[in-house]
């Protein structure tokens, strides 16, 4: 059997003689020694040798028929998922003055229309929950919290028809965390609330010059009290949004939760993202990023290793794809048009519909599949790249039909981050099952 095209072969470092292999496609890693390493690129590893690898998907029967499995996986994903997932924006409104603001040419107290609402709640209804499908939608703005009537106005009726069709629906919140005390959690957990993103630009200085509120007071105490308020009650993933000047501060950050008595257990995910100078949506974009940069590689490197060393989890590498090829995802503006992703809103001619008349056909526009050619299917690390982010492919003045190659980037961090994520187990959230990371198998020399 012939090797995996989607995989990465590390020296160990630990142990001379050994290597570390990774599959991007299973999420798999196993140690093998020189000698099995060549009988395997050889095709001639026969026996229990073999065994672990062909289960681990190191070595595949044909590699025409792994091409195969690769063209379609994002097809089988759409086709046995039953969620649609939703970013429904409530409003352009924000009591926090950001110095890098992506919306901020678009704000002028605009919210969603109570007719808009209805709309929403019809559309989702109708082509989601009474077709059998779950509904988890993620309340966004603006500031989302500035409008809590339209959460309970949407909610209400969505988990009524929910739970008479026998299907789920819960919502999280993207907040800047200045309002999600602990009172207004309690209210809304019961309407679906399962989440919140809060975010805090590093330690409080540099939080309140990047993220003030309108007044130019500063909003780092009021944000971290309200996370240590909430985050025994609902799952809380902390963002950030580092620069080239500051993001060495952000690990006081870190110390600073600590103090407050904000733990790793306590926290679903900590995940630092470099600002990108362009308007679309900070807690989304930014998370595309992946510039190889040497100041940027050095950065994610840095602060990852700053966040596991300090108990908190992070992201890992995994099978995903740009949320532009996912059939069962949508965002929601505030006037009810669609798009594919949040970061398009600043783009009209990229909307693909409107609650009113539909979804359009977008995949000649979005360019859907555009990372199927020969670079990309014979591209290790396309499992956990698929073409890249479309927003980042506009930021650089190419049309949506290139790639935006993640290559260079993963070369110069991948290894760093599978030895990170050995060196440092995950935290368990309160209440969650046990999930820490599981070390390379080893097969027998």
């Amino acid at each position: 059997m012939p090797l995996s095209r989607y995989l990465k072969v590390y020296e160990d470092q630990q142990r001379p003689g050994y290597n570390l292999l990774y599959s991007t496609l299973r999420g798999s890693s196993v140690r093998i020694a020189n000698k099995t390493l060549e009988l395997a690129r050889a095709g001639t590893l026969v026996g229990p040798e073999a065994e672990p690898l062909q289960r681990l998907g190191f070595l595949v029967p044909d590699l025409d028929r792994e091409r195969e499995q690769i063209l379609g996986i994002i097809d089988q994903v759409d086709g046995l998922s039953r969620v649609f997932r939703g970013i429904v924006v409530l409003n352009l409104e924000c009591n926090l003055d950001c110095g890098y603001c992506y919306e901020g040419g678009f704000r002028g107290g605009v919210q969603m229309s109570e007719a808009t609402a209805v709309l929403l709640v019809e559309w989702l209804v109708r082509e989601q929950i009474s077709q059998g499908c779950d509904v988890s939608l993620s309340f966004y703005g603006g500031e989302p919290l500035l409008t809590p009537d339209l959460i309970r106005r949407i909610s209400e009726p969505l988990l009524a028809a929910a739970r008479e069709h026998q299907v789920r629906y819960n919502f999280n919140l993207v907040t800047n965390g200045t309002l999600l005390n602990r009172a207004l959690a309690e209210e809304l957990t019961p309407l679906g609330l399962n989440g919140a993103k809060f975010t805090l630009d590093g330690p409080p200085e540099v939080h309140n010059a990047q993220r003030p509120y309108a007044s130019g007071a500063g909003s780092f105490e009021t944000i971290v009290e309200n996370l240590a308020a909430v985050c025994d009650l609902i799952p809380i993933q902390l963002g950030g949004n580092f620069t080239q000047e500051n993001y060495r501060e952000f690990p006081r950050l870190l110390d600073c939760l600590l103090e407050y008595g904000i733990t790793g257990d306590r926290l679903m995910q900590v995940l630092f993202t470099p600002v990108t100078p362009q308007a679309g949506c900070s807690e989304y974009s930014a998370g595309c990023a992946s510039s190889s940069a040497s100041w940027l590689v050095d950065a994610q490197l840095f602060l990852r290793e700053a966040i596991l060393s300090r108990g908190f989890a992070t992201s890992k590498p995994k099978v995903s794809a740009c949320v532009v090829e996912l059939k069962r995802n949508f965002v929601v503006n505030f006037d009810g048009s669609l798009y594919k992703c949040p970061t398009f809103m600043a783009y009209p001619d990229l909307s693909v519909g409107h609650l009113a008349t539909g979804i359009a056909d977008y995949r000649a526009s979005h360019c859907i599949r555009n990372w199927q050619n020969e670079r990309c299917l014979d591209c290790a690390y396309l499992p956990i790249c698929f073409g890249g982010c479309r927003f980042l492919t506009l930021l650089q003045d190419q049309p949506l039909s290139e790639v935006e190659c993640h290559f260079d980037f993963l070369e110069a961090t991948l290894e760093t981050f599978l030895l990170q994520n050995q060196s440092y187990p995950s935290p368990v959230p309160k209440g969650a099952p046990s999930a820490s990371a599981a070390p390379p198998s080893q097969v027998p020399a």
